[in-house]
């Protein structure tokens, strides 16, 4: 938790950008996985966070902008609930750390909003995207929870994507401290991974590394030597001499701010050289994005260019053929990278994504591209001091994706796909960093992982 003070002026500013009505911000409750008592690990709202600071379970909180007040919501602990849990502290001395003086049983919020109900008042609230609190919502303003998100507050829904966006030192430093971790994540990765070993005992030390420091994944960790398939949560393929495996991941560890880091590493410790031509191909195209960071640019330009780079280095391989630019123009690029570069991060690895992935990534009135690839571009918008994003390119080779564009002839006179054929059993190859978009240009955040292909291959031989 920050200063208290950090949290009002994060309020205030709040109250200053909404203008008028009432907040009503909910914290989350406790999920069980299989029966009530058996709970999965809490993780507490973010926006709650943000303003809030508290990382309990069953906390609500509301701002009244018109009569300038603020009050937390939630139960004391009684003496059973202290046989299992131990001693808590009160709601009044949570909220005191915060800034706030006014606390109240939780059932005391279903009055209060009723009472602004009954005169007419505007109750702003964010998009919730747990089934308990829609049912909460639902119960609170009398909208069916299927609708209930339809009713959110869009001047408070962009206020907060304001204020979020931009990150303080305090939060910066924080991801810092996450990417550090990461850092040991990998580096022991790429120590133990050798072939005969199945993908489930990596991931399960690298997690321990997160859980020894203190913190939690930001994300189920994607590890896999099937790198093709994006989101691969299947740990359990037996890794051979000739693999590589992709492996994506992220670590919570102070103030629950993410990091979200990928690297490809190569089983045996040696890529081969046809690996080696791919993921040279991947690491410029990264290298070269990472430094056309700055303000002022738009992160879909950079994409764009990211784009251009991956298809010329497929062009010299021999993969792609024709003019790179309409190579891109037409999206044949895509078969290849079908992703966007990067999104933005903090306390959420996907920060900020459920109130509206465009509302967050998009400049206001803009489009986005139906193009495949393309329409996947989470972060398009001019870059501004203070953002944190990622950027990670990559190449996989789709056996389903190259069969249908083959079949179909989509793109055809820009990807050779006999050769393409070569690199059915390829997998993929992606490599992403954490980055803070400073006052005239940017920074790398945390310790550097290793990415070269020497770096690599001497990590993965000490």
């Amino acid at each position: 938790m920050y200063d208290k003070n950090i949290y009002i002026k994060r309020r205030e500013q709040l109250k200053k950008k909404v203008k008028s009505g009432l907040l009503l911000v909910l914290g989350n409750v406790d999920s069980p996985m299989n029966y009530t008592d058996n709970i999965y690990p809490f993780r507490q709202d973010s926006s709650f966070l943000y303003y809030f600071g508290i990382e309990h379970p069953g906390f609500a909180a509301i701002i009244d902008i018109d009569e300038n007040k603020e009050m937390i919501f939630g139960d004391d602990l009684s003496v059973d609930d202290i046989v299992w849990t131990g001693p808590q502290k009160t709601t009044a001395q949570l909220a005191k750390s915060v800034g706030i003086n006014n606390t109240a049983p939780t059932s005391k919020l279903d009055t209060i909003i009723k009472a602004a109900i009954s005169s007419d008042r505007r109750i702003h609230f964010l998009p919730q995207y747990r089934a308990e609190n829609k049912i909460t919502l639902s119960q609170l303003l009398g909208i069916s929870p299927q609708i209930v998100n339809s009713y959110s507050s869009h001047s408070l829904i962009t206020a907060v994507i304001s204020q979020r966006s931009i990150k303080s030192k305090e939060e910066v430093d924080d991801i810092e401290k996450a990417v550090n971790v990461s850092y040991n994540m990998y580096t022991l990765a790429m120590r133990v991974a050798k072939p005969g070993m199945y993908e489930r005992e990596v991931a399960g030390l690298v997690e321990g590394i997160v859980l020894a420091a203190g913190g939690r994944l930001s994300f189920p960790t994607i590890l896999s030597i099937h790198g093709e398939t994006l989101h691969n949560h299947y740990h359990t393929n037996k890794m051979k001499s000739d693999d590589i495996f992709v492996m994506d991941s992220g670590a919570e560890v102070s103030n629950s701010y993410a990091s979200d880091i990928t690297r490809t590493i190569p089983v045996s410790g040696k890529f081969t050289s046809m690996q080696k031509d791919i993921y040279q191909i991947v690491l410029n195209t990264q290298t070269s994005s990472i430094k056309a960071i700055k303000p002022g640019v738009s992160y879909k330009k950079i994409h764009l260019k990211a784009a251009k780079t991956i298809t010329q280095g497929l062009k010299d391989l021999g993969l792609m053929k024709g003019n790179v630019n309409d190579a891109v123009a037409n999206g044949a690029h895509a078969m290849f990278f079908p992703h966007g570069l990067g999104h933005m991060m903090g306390l959420d690895v996907h920060d900020m994504e459920n109130l509206g992935e465009t509302l967050v990534g998009y400049e206001k009135n803009a489009k986005r591209s139906s193009q495949f690839g393309l329409a996947y571009l989470r972060l398009a918008r001019e870059l501004k001091p203070g953002f944190v994003l990622t950027v990670e390119p990559g190449i996989y080779f789709i056996p389903q994706l190259i069969d249908k564009w083959q079949n179909e002839k989509i793109n055809s006179r820009f990807i050779n796909f006999k050769k393409v054929n070569e690199y059915r059993k390829f997998g993929g190859i992606r490599i992403e960093d954490n980055i803070l978009v400073t006052r005239n240009s940017h920074k790398v955040l945390g310790k550097p992982i290793p990415k070269t292909i020497k770096e690599v291959e001497e990590h993965c031989n000490m």
